[in-house]
């Protein structure tokens, strides 16, 4: 594996973040012309007959069994327990031996703390990192935590810019480190100039003897599990190994553990997992979906990231929402381990392939992080409601429980507001009706994000909006919708964590060269709306009034 040219290594959210107030977040309309692409072709010189492979260039840092004490919780990370399942596989029919690589008990709480503090001592060596420099990274979340861990012990600055969909525990524990924090729109593909990569490089021209370590080009990150991950998997297991199935987000893990596995168990087979709405799995047909967004983080991108490495996976599997929370939730409740969402994903996935492996078999799931970083979000069932994961039940006994929505709806059409338009008159306009949020519809009437008072105004805060900007930039799409059929006890509970829900329909729209089925906003629906029906409901009740 050889380094990626040397200038590598330079959600919708309720409340404000830690704001940077640099020129560089004062968006540009397109990339500046020296952007590093993170999806840049490979010049890696690895390949899987060892006795063709050329002298490794880079450093090699093999794994070691951990000593009675260590001198900081760097040293922590690695040398993960490798755990067998007792009770999922077998309830599901799993003949083969099936053992968890727990990554969640690294000291940040996932695999990335691995590549963490080897890409930063790979810069280090290297000269790229000095005392009193400042490290940046675009990030989901767990890589940032992992390099916050070791920028606190190392001593340098940390500025994570990670993406609006991303939980605030992840933010939270980024805080805690002493990183410093720049929120990027979910939807902004990563060749905009309001993504988290483009953001990042703006910074690190901003500010002086900072440094991009850049995960998704820096050799580091396959590197630190080809030595440490794979090598640790083979020890563990004595070198024997039929299948891995792991999650692929950067790639750097399935990468990394896949070639060090395949040198010395050539048969192994790699599974790879990757959330429908990316574009990760080969063949391409098996990207094709109307997903757009999706709740699981850590995995999955709109682009392929150069250190990725496909030929090294045998199959790919689509993972999706459905499949990853309520499997993670039962390795938690059935096999003791507090994981993430992605853990979840790759034990359905797992579950899926192994059907086939006899019992002298063994099949690896890699667990990546821990529960942690999703403490508000799939645990709590409201959530799991609200996505449509989990079945509302009602336990108080409403009598309107299983009414329709239609009843509450009425006949007057929400406002919405085209994607060109200011934001500023936006906010006039939200001013004049009382609102605190408006759908954004595309030309066709169909629709396209929604903008509230409080995410223009964090936007605004961190300079990454200005108001003459168009909404589609202060707008986001991770919201809950729902149809005209849903029933009012599963719109009870979604507006108990939510403060709107908006009700669509499919539509087709005709234009002279085409028919669109188009998604159009029919209701915006609010706490204070529910509270108002239900209160108009029981005094119909009471008095023995028809209808609601």
């Amino acid at each position: 594996m050889s380094e990626s040219k040397e200038s590598a290594m330079n959600g919708h959210q309720s409340t404000c973040s830690t704001h940077l107030k640099y020129k560089a977040l004062d968006m540009p309309e397109t990339l500046q012309p020296d952007f590093v692409y993170p999806d840049e072709p490979s010049k890696c010189t690895w390949v899987r007959d060892k006795s063709k492979q050329t002298a490794t260039p880079h450093t090699v840092r093999p794994f070691h069994e951990r000593p009675k004490t260590i001198p900081h919780i760097l040293d922590a990370i690695g040398m993960t327990p490798m755990v067998k399942l007792n009770k999922i596989p077998q309830s599901l029919g799993i003949k083969c031996q099936m053992y968890a690589k727990c990554e969640f008990l690294n000291p940040g709480g996932s695999v990335k703390d691995r590549i963490g503090y080897r890409m930063v001592l790979d810069a280090e060596e290297k000269g790229l990192l000095k005392p009193g420099y400042t490290i940046i990274e675009p990030t989901s979340g767990n890589t940032g935590i992992g390099l916050a861990m070791a920028s606190a012990v190392r001593g340098y600055r940390c500025i994570i810019v990670l993406p609006e969909k991303n939980s605030d525990e992840k933010v939270n524990a980024l805080k805690a480190f002493g990183a410093e924090i720049i929120r990027t729109r979910t939807e902004a593909k990563f060749d905009e100039p309001d993504s988290l990569v483009a953001v990042a490089q703006r910074l690190q021209k901003e500010i002086p003897n900072s440094v991009i370590l850049n995960q998704y080009t820096n050799c580091g990150n396959p590197l630190a599990h080809y030595d440490g991950t794979g090598s640790e998997i083979l020890y563990q297991l004595d070198g024997k190994v039929d299948m891995v199935v792991l999650g692929a987000g950067t790639g750097g893990t399935i990468t990394g553990v896949g070639r060090r596995i395949k040198e010395e168990c050539p048969n192994c087979k790699i599974i790879g997992v990757d959330p429908e709405g990316s574009i990760l799995a080969q063949p391409d047909s098996l990207n094709k979906t109307d997903v757009v967004v999706f709740d699981v983080e850590g995995i999955g991108y709109d682009f392929i990231p150069t250190v990725l490495d496909r030929d090294i996976v045998d199959k790919w599997i689509k993972s999706n929402d459905k499949m990853a929370f309520p499997m993670a939730k039962r390795l938690i409740r059935e096999e003791g381990f507090l994981c993430g969402g992605s853990s979840g994903a790759a034990m359905a996935a797992a579950i899926e392939v192994a059907k086939d492996l006899s019992e002298d078999q063994v099949c690896v799931v890699i667990c990546p992080d821990n529960i942690r970083n999703y403490m508000s979000k799939f645990l709590v069932d409201n959530w799991m409601e609200a996505r449509g994961l989990k079945e509302s039940v009602n336990i108080h006994c409403h009598p309107w429980w299983d009414s329709k929505i239609s009843n509450l709806i009425g006949n007057n059409s929400p406002m919405t507001v085209t994607e060109n338009v200011a934001c500023k008159d936006i906010l006039e306009k939200l001013k004049q009706n009382h609102l605190e949020q408006v759908a954004v519809t595309d030309i066709h009437g169909g629709i396209k994000g929604m903008a509230t008072v409080n995410h223009i105004m964090c936007k605004i805060l961190d300079r990454s909006l200005k108001f003459t900007d168009p909404i589609s930039k202060g707008s986001f799409s991770k919201f809950i919708k729902i149809k005209i059929d849903t029933t009012l006890g599963r719109l009870s509970r979604i507006l108990e964590k939510e403060t709107f829900v908006v009700v669509v329909q499919n539509r087709e729209t005709y234009d002279s060269t085409e028919t669109r089925n188009v998604e159009h906003v029919i209701a915006v629906l609010t706490q204070k709306d529910l509270l108002n029906h239900l209160a108009n409901y029981q005094y119909c009740s009471h008095n023995g009034v028809n209808g609601h």
